[in-house]
């Protein structure tokens, strides 16, 4: 399994959200490039970047931070938040990023993925982040009656190469990943599935780790890796055992 460290943007300083709300922004640092560094000198293979104000914008806010870390780090990035069309998405994969995540346009705009995803084969992720199971959209701002199962299976054989599946209640509480809520989902889609929301141990890791043959990839850690409660190295010897 893959461990990606997240670097969550917010007005260019790298933050941890509680349950994805805006005002509960803790920042970690304001150098995103720096920690970018720090990461991939720590081990990690690849980082998880989301511009969260472009999350609710609609389109690219910190992008002056993204393109510096790309410039910093030799490691694949993949980067949502934002991307709500093709030009935005061509944009940043010719900018250097491996691979780019539709959230909200996965709900609105299904067509625009599906094209991305045939443009971009293995390049795009899908990100689902569910509330009670169903989809939250626009940074999480907004509810809609989509179920995150279903929106998974409108993807099935598009050529995604992955799907971010994020539990939002747990998502930044530090209080352990909803393990059979993503096993269920992961079993239940073809496409690999990245786990998001609540890592906050060791254990945590090893409880994922051990659904991983329903289809699980990777999993992101923000908080836990930036407050020390996840030390990376015996974080990524776990995972790779």
């Amino acid at each position: 399994m893959i461990l990606y460290p997240a670097i969550d943007l917010k007005d260019g300083q790298c933050v941890r959200l509680l349950r994805g709300e805006m005002g509960s922004a803790t920042v970690f640092n304001d150098n995103p490039a720096g920690q970018a560094r720090a990461f991939e000198a720590a081990g990690f293979s690849w980082l998880h970047i989301v511009d969260l104000n472009g999350a609710f914008a609609g389109k690219p806010v910190n992008a002056e931070a993204v393109e510096a870390i790309l410039t910093a780090v030799s490691i694949p990035v993949q980067l949502g938040g934002g991307i709500r069309d093709l030009q935005t998405a061509a944009g940043w994969l010719e900018r250097g990023v491996r691979r780019i995540i539709f959230g909200t346009a996965a709900v609105d705009t299904p067509e625009i993925v599906h094209e991305a995803c045939r443009q971009y084969p293995d390049r795009v992720v899908i990100g689902i982040d569910a509330r009670s199971g169903y989809v939250a959209t626009e940074g999480w701002a907004s509810a809609s009656s989509v179920r995150a199962s279903d929106l998974a299976a409108e993807f099935e054989n598009a050529g995604a190469a992955a799907i971010v599946y994020t539990d939002i209640e747990r998502d930044g509480a530090m209080a352990g990943p909803n393990v059979s809520a993503t096993e269920e989902f992961a079993r239940n889609t073809e496409t690999p599935v990245i786990a998001s929301g609540g890592v906050a141990s060791l254990d945590d890791l090893e409880a994922l780790k051990r659904i991983a043959h329903n289809g699980l990839e990777g999993v992101i850690s923000g908080r836990a890796l930036y407050d020390g409660r996840i030390e990376p190295a015996a974080a990524l010897k776990l995972l790779a055992a």
